[in-house]
């Protein structure tokens, strides 16, 4: 091992206070560039870990990377969970509902049948695979989501859509890794259904109620209830709503986050705006730990171990699948071809998948490694294409739009975005 590799907490802190720093000097260039900070950060990961110096060398089987990846998915999916309010699920909600519904387990479906078709993969490490590459993440195409002059439709829609599917592809790869988990010998896909979902979703609508009306809306205990107090106190029910499905027999805490914000964002929208406003630090240090560990994880060698096979899927994940599960879940709408084309590029993979991969190469699976792998490069070749085309993108929908008339760029009143 090398002499400055990762020992302690003292020198992890070092490293990730030195990235922080450094993140904060290079903000500008990666916004006047094609880099994001999630790229700087996994490819910093990458130069410190396996694949460079080796200075940082995480187990991957440790507590610290699971509960890492375990953090990072209770805050992300509960963060995602109360951007579901009562506004974005009545306005202009039938492309982004047939986003989700349609065209992520289809891309699921097609990810699988060709991992499987060009690999030795079986079928249930195959629909992992699938699962684990069907989330989007808006972060890898900021432009696109914030450009003002891109129709408010196709804003919407890929925002509801990477906002939603996180938490919506969570059964799915905690189903397929727990089939293919040898600590989980006798697991049964309708038992997990029924315990996993159903445990998980009646915590978390039950939690997720109770926080609503425990916290009053006017003044607590005498004093007036601050924005700060209600993004704490948002943030406790994150964590305490996990911990009480995980120590229910077979409740599953991410589910129940996710719902649980849900409800809570639906019921009590005064929590769920001091929660976005307050808490964008503390996730941003979450997801930038997430980048930096999984990019030390990686090497040229494991990237590349399935060959020509795995270039093959996230070429085809990216320039095919994602494209055609678009065009078929979209059919029928009024969105012109070239707006389905735009939406059927960006669906960047980003933080779910990676913290979904951490988690699945925590769970000792056979093939966990090479399934982490071939996700690693999707994320890996997501983060240059989506960051190359992100700008450009935007301006080339936004001109359209404009040339052809489409509807009026800015979101309408009560209309929430990115």
């Amino acid at each position: 091992m090398p002499a400055l590799a990762i020992t302690s907490f003292d020198t992890a802190a070092l490293v990730l206070g030195a990235l922080l720093v450094l993140g904060a000097f290079l903000a500008g260039l990666a916004h006047r560039s094609f880099l994001s900070l999630t790229a700087v950060f996994v490819v910093a990961g990458f130069v410190l870990g396996n694949g460079g110096f080796g200075w940082l060398d995480f187990d991957p089987l440790s507590g610290f990377v699971n509960g890492l990846a375990t953090v990072a998915l209770i805050v992300i999916l509960f963060r995602d969970g109360l951007e579901v309010e009562a506004e974005m699920l009545q306005s202009a909600w039938h492309p982004p509902f047939r986003a989700l519904a349609f065209a992520m387990p289809l891309t699921c479906i097609l990810v699988a049948a060709f991992a499987a078709l060009v690999t030795d993969l079986t079928w249930t490490e195959a629909f992992l695979l699938g699962a684990l590459l069907s989330p989007t993440d808006p972060v890898l195409s900021s432009s696109v989501v914030t450009n003002s002059r891109v129709p408010r439709v196709i804003r919407h829609t890929l925002n509801l859509e990477s906002g939603l599917n996180d938490g919506l592809a969570l059964p799915a790869v905690l189903a397929f890794a727990a089939a293919l988990n040898p600590a989980e010998a006798n697991f049964v896909w309708w038992k997990f259904v029924l315990e996993d979902v159903g445990f998980g979703l009646a915590v978390g609508l039950a939690l997720g109620l109770a926080a609503a009306y425990l916290l009053p809306r006017g003044r607590a205990l005498g004093h007036e209830i601050s924005p700060r107090q209600k993004a704490l106190y948002g943030l406790g029910v994150a964590f305490a709503t996990y911990g009480v499905a995980v120590k229910t027999p077979h409740g599953n805490g991410f589910i129940a986050a996710f719902v649980g914000a849900i409800v809570l964002g639906i019921v009590r929208p005064d929590i769920r705006e001091s929660f976005e406003s307050r808490s964008g630090e503390l996730i941003e240090i979450v997801k930038l730990g997430i980048f930096v560990v999984f990019g030390s994880l990686l090497t040229f060698h494991d990237l590349f171990n399935d060959g020509w096979a795995a270039v093959a899927i996230v070429v085809v994940t990216l320039v095919v699948i994602r494209p055609v599960a678009i065009f078929t879940s979209l059919a029928g709408t009024r969105l012109s071809a070239a707006a389905k084309a735009f939406i059927g590029w960006f669906g960047p993979k980003g933080v779910a998948t990676m913290a979904f991969s951490l988690l699945v190469l925590g769970k000792n699976i056979e093939e966990g490694r090479r399934i982490f792998d071939i996700a690693a490069l999707a994320v890996i070749t997501s983060i240059i294409a989506h960051g190359l085309t992100d700008h450009p993108g935007s301006e080339w929908m936004a001109r359209r739009a404009e040339s052809s008339g489409e509807e009026p760029a800015e979101p309408s009143e009560g209309t929430v975005l990115a």
